[in-house]
């Protein structure tokens, strides 16, 4: 770890997942604060939203903490400009393969560049690219997700890539013997995200922090493609109401991608700003129905409000005294 802890520049090399609208100022300047490494989700802000939420998280804290944004943003290249203006010093690049001049855009400011690798293949396209570190995340995380485990890809690709870059494992992590464990396998640090969602300094609504306090690891259910034509990446949340809402989202978009009034991309881009405006009715006003509740399936582990100061030290004494019981 550290070497993870080196890279980032943060006394652990503990990465908080970047959720959207969850981990905005108040959640990433408590996580970098605590010795972790906050990151903030920019998801479909605005570059002038984007600046804003930068500098109020500078506000907050005076350790190091990172953005991350979407490859399929529209403004994805202004996005960047902000970042390098305010001396983001990680940049964590999101939503697939990052478009050309993308890296070399963001290397520009002299940030590091931080990419999700999901399979071994892209995460050695990745490093030859020159991205400086990687993120392995698996199915078992909140939000979008892939189709193979977390077990299985650090299985995969630490062996082959952990010595050339630092690699970070994401998904279904709650524990500190599991963050051991991959330390063990060769990653340089984890990255976590629903274990956050209740921490005292979150934002999110109190109906959707008990919604994760009742939950168990099955509520976490992956969204179903219902359409073959339009390529939709599943998405992992608590299901209610808002799943069925979004299978008819899926149909209404189909239906006019059909009509050949809207292209594929913009086909996409509805079903992510669907995703943004039902994520924010559950995590800001609290409906916990039709809103969308995204959490993975660590979500059994979060038992209750905590501030991240304590979640973090819980987790570091829990994985130190899994590696002492090894070196007995």
């Amino acid at each position: 770890m550290a070497r993870g802890a080196a890279f980032l520049g943060s006394e652990v090399a503990v990465l908080g997942g970047a959720m959207s609208w969850v981990s905005e100022r108040n959640l990433v300047s408590a996580i970098s604060t605590a010795g972790g490494f906050g990151v903030i989700a920019c998801g479909a802000m605005t570059p002038a939203l984007l600046d804003t939420e930068i500098a109020e998280t500078k506000a907050r804290t005076d350790r190091p903490f990172g953005v991350n944004l979407i490859t399929m943003h529209p403004d994805l290249f202004a996005l960047i400009e902000v970042c390098g203006r305010h001396k983001v010093g990680h940049v964590v690049l999101a939503g697939g393969l990052p478009p050309k001049g993308a890296l070399e855009a963001i290397k520009a400011t002299a940030a590091k560049v931080i990419c999700f690798a999901p399979a071994l293949g892209l995460a050695k396209k990745l490093v030859r690219s020159g991205v400086d570190a990687l993120v392995i995340e698996g199915m078992e995380a909140g939000g979008h997700i892939g189709p193979v485990s977390t077990s299985v890809l650090a299985q995969e690709i630490l062996p082959e890539i952990a010595e050339q870059v630092p690699v970070f494992v994401a998904g279904g992590i709650g524990r500190g013997e599991a963050i051991a464990g991959y330390l063990d396998q060769g990653a340089a640090g984890v990255q976590l995200g629903t274990r956050f969602v209740c921490a005292t300094e979150s934002i999110a609504h109190p109906a959707f922090k008990k919604a994760f306090i009742r939950a168990s690891a099955r509520d976490a259910v992956s969204s179903v493609q219902v359409d073959a034509r339009l390529p939709v990446i599943p998405v992992r949340a608590l299901k209610n109401a808002g799943t069925e809402l979004f299978t008819a989202k899926q149909r209404e978009v189909a239906a006019t991608l059909d009509s050949g009034s809207i292209e594929m991309a913009e086909a996409q881009l509805q079903i992510e700003h669907y995703w943004a405006g039902a994520l924010r009715r559950a995590v800001i006003d609290g409906d916990v129905e039709h809103g969308s509740l995204m959490a993975g399936q660590s979500v059994g582990m979060v038992t209750k409000e905590e501030p991240v100061a304590d979640i973090i030290a819980t987790l570091m004494h829990e994985a130190a005294h899994a590696l002492a019981r090894r070196a007995q």
